[in-house]
């Protein structure tokens, strides 16, 4: 099965592990939180794509129509050996994602900025239906397997 939403160029189609839909509500963070925690066992990136899922999710229903009685999903994929990746698709907003100046003395707004510095790469783009997926992707060093018969 491919990926529901459309993967950041240059990633290879995986399985999905899970596909998840919650109500735009913010006590449904610590539940897209344990989806993914309970999809990523055993995965050396499970903390890193924890935090940034939890900042997605809370992204989407503090910016996004879906913290208007709206819904937001999370998908989680494993493209490659070494490679995972969250995706948090909203209800959409008027404005685009973007990190905050570090200068900005605003209280809010580092969310993507703590996403952008764990991530091995993110992005956004928009979703079927007007609503917009932010993705997450860690990385981490795999075993070459060695060359037989050389």
């Amino acid at each position: 099965m491919g990926a529901a939403f459309p993967l950041p160029r240059g990633i290879r189609s995986g399985p999905d592990l899970g596909l998840r839909v919650f109500v735009g509500e913010p006590c449904r963070v610590s539940e897209a939180r344990a989806f993914v925690a309970r999809m990523l066992v055993g995965c050396p990136a499970r903390e890193t794509l924890l935090a940034c899922v939890s900042e997605l999710a809370a992204n989407a229903i503090a910016h996004t129509a879906s913290g208007s009685g709206g819904m937001f999903a999370v998908e989680v994929i494993r493209p490659a050996d070494g490679v995972a990746l969250i995706a948090v698709t909203d209800a959409g907003s008027p404005c685009e994602p973007s990190v905050r100046d570090a200068d900005d003395l605003a209280e809010g707004g580092r969310g993507l900025a703590l996403v952008a510095a764990l991530a091995s790469r993110w992005g956004h783009h928009r979703a079927p239906g007007g609503g917009r997926t932010v993705w997450a992707e860690a990385t981490w060093p795999v075993a070459v397997a060695a060359q037989i018969g050389k």
